[in-house]
């Protein structure tokens, strides 16, 4: 489940498990928010399907190469 929430997720949110980057956030029912860097979220995010309003999931972010990367590690 993605739905477009804002703002996006930025290196200031942190992993409510451990404090990584949180590149997943889930907002619940309850009115409550979780933020999960992309190990805790992929243990948690089943759990979470049937208590979540929205799920922001930007693990992809994670392969991403970025433009400024030198040519052969692209």
């Amino acid at each position: 489940m993605t739905t477009a929430l804002a703002p996006e997720l930025t290196a200031a949110d942190r992993c409510d498990r451990c404090g990584a980057q949180a590149y997943i956030r889930a907002r619940l029912v309850s009115g409550g928010e979780l933020l999960f860097c992309a190990h805790h979220g992929r243990e948690h995010l089943p759990a979470l399907k049937d208590k979540a309003l929205d799920i922001r999931d930007e693990t992809d972010r994670l392969s991403d190469i970025p433009g400024s990367a030198p040519v052969d590690e692209r």
